[in-house]
């Protein structure tokens, strides 16, 4: 376990959930941040998971699926009982999660919001997401993260 350097990380220490931090160097020219992850980590695309924000109905929800996928909006505004989805300007995602775009974390984001995972994170023991910064990932139980967040497990991602 580490020091609580990001809120994210905070959470963790703070309710005493098992995980482990992975440093890696993030290319500050690079925009396909699960991507880097995936190549830098050396980890399968489907067990390191990125974190979007949508808005469902006019409310900001967090989608957590894996970096082979992509988000079904429509999954995921039904997951919450909404109808429509679409993502949220970057911006707005940076505000309301304290975060940057690329380190943005489904953990400790400023304004606690709805959060539904990819129930494909259950075929993992463990899987990563972003520990709140660029060049930071945390491993977790998926069940975890689904506890830390108050989180919702449902099918939200696409696979091509």
């Amino acid at each position: 376990m580490a020091s609580a350097s990001t809120p994210a990380i905070a959470v963790l220490v703070r309710g005493k959930f098992p995980h482990t931090l992975h440093p890696y160097e993030h290319d500050p020219r690079s925009t396909a941040f699960g991507d880097e992850v995936v190549a830098l980590l050396g980890r399968d695309a489907r067990q390191v998971f990125k974190t979007l924000v949508a808005s469902v109905d006019g409310q900001l929800t967090v989608g957590v699926v894996p970096v082979a996928a992509h988000l079904n909006l429509k999954a995921l505004a039904a997951a919450v009982g909404g109808k429509k989805c679409a993502m949220a300007p970057v911006a707005e995602a940076e505000r309301s999660s304290g975060y940057v775009a690329g380190g943005i974390s489904p953990l400790g984001q400023r304004k606690a919001l709805p959060t539904v995972i990819d129930r494909s994170a259950l075929e993992f023991a463990t899987i990563y997401v972003s520990a709140g910064k660029r060049g930071l990932q945390v491993e977790l139980a998926p069940q975890d993260l689904a506890k830390a967040t108050r989180g919702t497990l449902a099918a939200i991602a696409a696979f091509d």
